[in-house]
């Protein structure tokens, strides 16, 4: 069951990091329209949370046991800052986010797949005979 878990963290990321690295200015234009239409939405950061805790603890047996502690903690910390942040701080990191170039956001999404490959190879689902 673990293993599918984190399976499926890696699916998000990977295909997060594919929409980010072939349509950037799309994404992040549908991502602007719902955080500016929605502010509700961002409850679905206790998402991240459970997310990151979920990488944590499940992520430290695995191959490269630091680095998903780390993106573990980060996730949290993100998550937790966008759900009871202080608004005005919470507001200008998500401008911040939302208006940047596409090179950014498509080494993002890069990043995003990268992190992605490596889960899987650290369970065991590809690059293993």
């Amino acid at each position: 069951m673990k293993e599918y878990a984190l399976a499926c963290l890696a699916g998000v990321w990977l295909a997060d990091g594919v929409a980010l690295l072939s349509a950037p200015r799309f994404v992040m234009d549908r991502a602007r329209e719902i955080v500016l239409n929605k502010p509700g939405l961002l409850r679905w950061q206790i998402l991240a949370v459970a997310a990151g805790f979920a990488l944590l603890i499940l992520g430290l047996d695995l191959p490269y046991g630091l680095l998903w502690l780390i993106i573990g903690i980060g996730m949290m910390l993100k998550g937790l800052f966008l759900l009871l942040g202080p608004g005005t701080l919470r507001q200008h990191f998500l401008e911040w986010c939302l208006t940047r170039e596409n090179v950014d956001y498509r080494f993002w999404g890069l990043g995003l797949c990268t992190l992605a490959v490596l889960l899987l190879h650290a369970l065991g689902w590809i690059g293993r005979p």
